[in-house]
């Protein structure tokens, strides 16, 4: 009984590696997050193993797992009724020993008829003849392919074919894919409910139009180019504002049951490619579209209007050239207050909001193509609970003093916000649900705002990082948690915009 209750409190993930041993016990490792060492006599160690081969369900192995058809053999003969496997070589060097190979691969396809989860991450010795023995997995329902550099198209159309029961696909860092017979055949299926595709060089956005009708049954879909070094600035290419992609039905097909969509730094100009499907999802809840090039006003309207579920949006928004007829020019970000109407005219649900304006000076706030006013509506449309603001330039204390109003802001998260000050905190710091503050560069908020905040007593959470006017000392009380640092953390490197 005992051992039963201690593998149930045990992580669901095995850590394969080393045992250690101290005189006549052994200690075995659990998991990631294991809540203690065990300390077991060696025939009470063979009972838990038992157990353990019956209960496991999932396991991650990687560099640790020695010689690893050997012991993969070993494991799958263990561990019968295992559904999920992770393997996981990120970080390895040639003393690390062999990687799991083809072989391998041949060994769990066919041992594990109970498979219905397989992860594998920088696999550099596995190659389309292995890949094709997953064709055996009929129960397999989630294949994830992250840096795996051999694979190619041939080896995908083998898991397409073979793979029955196939619903999740994600295909990270496969430089090698390229030709789509297997997006076709997987369209013509229509089993697919989650796609993602992310930094595969071979893969363009318009490629994906040749899912044709698998779009129908996609409920979750990402795309992401791999990113170039000059993204996040300024092109040559000019766009036009008033162009609609969405004014005749080209493409004929339909996203009805797609929830979850995220678009990341494609260039939608002139091949419209994923630019069409923001005009066909009716049930979408969860919107990302990070640095996409050439949208306008147009291919906003055309989602409002599609659909009326959207909960959460986070648009990454960079500086851009825009062309009107009469040959005015301009350099700024994508949308206009007309988007930020439709977006608070369409969705009572939407909760949260972030938005992040890569490149925009403070000095010129126009860069940013929509203004404090349109702002100021959407916060009094929309129940929104968590928002989030990075380089809003048009952002200041009278925005502050709005948000205070609103009956549902709980989080706030403001970076690199200049136009916020101690004023701005004395708002805020009466807003009636807010919980949750994050100051990130936010230079013009001093000593005096923390004390603002700190005399309210209702903060949770809070986080400062390089605020270089506050100090330790005043962050210290004005909530019940509180992070602090000085420095420019990478995560704030990243968060504008400049990190990997």
């Amino acid at each position: 009984t005992l051992l039963r209750s201690e593998l149930k409190e045990r992580s669901t993930l095995l850590r394969c590696g080393p045992r250690w041993s101290r005189g006549g016990d052994t200690l075995l490792s659990y998991g990631l997050h294991s809540p203690s060492p065990l300390f077991l006599s060696p025939g009470h160690a063979q009972e838990l193993y038992k157990i353990e081969g019956n209960q496991r369900g999932a396991i991650r192995v990687g560099s640790g797992l020695g010689t690893a058809t050997e012991a993969l053999t070993s494991l799958c003969a263990r561990f019968t009724n295992l559904r999920k496997l992770e393997i996981d070589y990120s970080g390895w060097i040639p003393e690390h020993g062999n990687q799991l190979d083809n072989k391998g691969l041949f060994v769990f396809s066919s041992h594990c008829s109970s498979l219905i989860d397989l992860t594998l991450s920088f696999c550099s010795y596995i190659d389309d003849s292995g890949l094709g023995c997953l064709a055996r997995c009929k129960k397999l329902v989630s294949l994830r392919l992250n840096s795996v550099p051999k694979i190619t198209s041939i080896g995908l159309f083998s898991v397409a074919v073979g793979c029955i029961s196939l619903s999740a696909l994600h295909l990270i860092d496969c430089e090698k894919i390229d030709s789509l017979e297997w997006l076709e055949y997987l369209g013509m299926d229509g089993s697919l409910e989650e796609l993602v595709v992310k930094n595969c060089k071979g893969i363009n956005h318009h490629d994906l139009l040749k899912f044709g009708s698998g779009w129908m049954k996609l409920q979750k879909f990402e795309f992401e180019r791999k990113r170039e070094r000059h993204d996040h600035y300024i092109g040559y290419d000019f766009y036009d504002p008033s162009y609609d992609a969405h004014s005749t039905d080209i493409y004929d097909f339909s996203c009805e049951s797609l929830k979850d969509l995220r678009l990341a730094h494609i260039k939608t100009w002139p091949e419209i490619g994923l630019r069409v499907v923001l005009g066909k999802c009716k049930a979408l809840e969860n919107l990302w579209l990070e640095y996409v090039y050439a949208l306008n006003d147009n291919d906003m309207i055309a989602l409002f209007r599609s659909c009326s579920n959207l909960k959460s949006i986070s648009v990454g928004l960079n500086l851009q050239r825009y062309c009107s007829e009469d040959g005015y020019c301009e350099t700024r970000t994508s949308f206009t207050d007309n988007s930020i109407y439709a977006l608070a005219l369409n969705y009572p649900m939407l909760q949260i909001v972030d938005l992040k304006f890569t490149g925009c000076s403070r000095d010129w706030p126009s860069e940013i193509g929509f203004t404090k006013k349109g702002f100021l509506a959407l916060i009094q449309s929309c129940p929104i609970r968590v928002l989030v603001l990075n380089t809003a330039n048009f952002f200041d204390d009278e925005g502050m003093k709005a948000l205070s109003s609103s009956p549902h802001l709980e989080t706030l998260e403001l970076i690199l916000c200049h136009a916020v000050t101690d004023a701005g905190m004395r708002f805020i710091a009466h807003t009636p649900c807010l919980s949750n503050l994050t100051l990130r560069a936010c230079h013009n908020v001093t000593d005096v705002g923390m004390a603002e905040l700190g005399r309210a007593h209702k903060l949770g959470s809070l986080v400062i990082e390089y605020c270089g006017e506050v100090s330790l000392q005043a962050a210290q009380g004005v909530a019940k948690s509180v992070h602090y640092s000085e420095d420019f953390p990478d995560s704030l490197m990243k968060a504008i915009g400049l990190g990997a």
